[in-house]
């Protein structure tokens, strides 16, 4: 199974973004995900927004019950927060991401959290930095034969990033985490499908 520990967005904060996103480039990630237009933009599924704390990679069943019991301890651990969604930005010339305000050290501390988890049931480390929360809205496709980053052209997120770059989003209570396995393929549009293994409240 393909894990993942993360946090959601309350269906007001998604709804909220989704509206933003049609406003400002006319994307409907709730209606067409995946649609690829002129931009070369592959977009998210807005159900499948949400904030990664830690990936595991293909862990076996009898780990992932382990991973489990150890996520439900660190949900135990922590305590709720707010978040709101805030800005937008593009990582390395291809992810398109919308920000994530509030109280990010309380995301960092689940993330220690969840990494230490990962760890103590030898699944695969997560060697991803963290350390600016954000939800993934679309991914740039690389045009073929096009291997370096002056040969791509304008960048295809310029638009995006500028039209968000004053959004601030309503704030949701963070009263959960998540354990999720990723289906690749199985969404809509093509998409990886997200299926929740575990939810835990935050403070137990």
């Amino acid at each position: 199974m393909r894990l993942f520990a993360g946090l959601w967005p309350s269906p007001a904060a998604r709804e909220h973004l989704a509206a933003a996103l049609r406003t400002a480039v006319g994307v409907d990630a709730e209606a067409a995900p995946g649609l690829s237009g002129p931009e070369g933009v592959r977009w998210t599924a807005a159900e499948n927004w949400h904030v990664t704390l830690a990936f595991y990679g293909d862990v076996g069943e009898g780990r992932a019950e382990l991973l489990a019991g150890s996520l439900a301890e660190v949900a135990a651990a922590a305590r709720p927060f707010d978040l709101h969604l805030s800005g937008a930005g593009v990582f390395a010339h291809r992810t398109l991401w919308a920000g994530v305000g509030g109280d990010v050290e309380g995301v960092h501390a689940l993330v220690a959290g969840c990494r230490d988890a990962g760890d103590a049931v030898g699944a695969r480390p997560d060697d991803r930095e963290r350390s600016r929360p954000h939800l993934t809205l679309g991914r740039v496709r690389q045009q073929r034969g096009s291997t370096r980053r002056r040969d791509r052209g304008p960048d295809p997120g310029a638009p995006l990033v500028h039209a968000l770059a004053v959004y601030r989003g309503p704030v949701w209570p963070v009263t959960e985490l998540v354990l999720a396995e990723s289906l690749p393929g199985e969404g809509r549009a093509g998409g990886p499908l997200y299926r929740p293994l575990g939810t835990w409240p935050l403070g137990g």
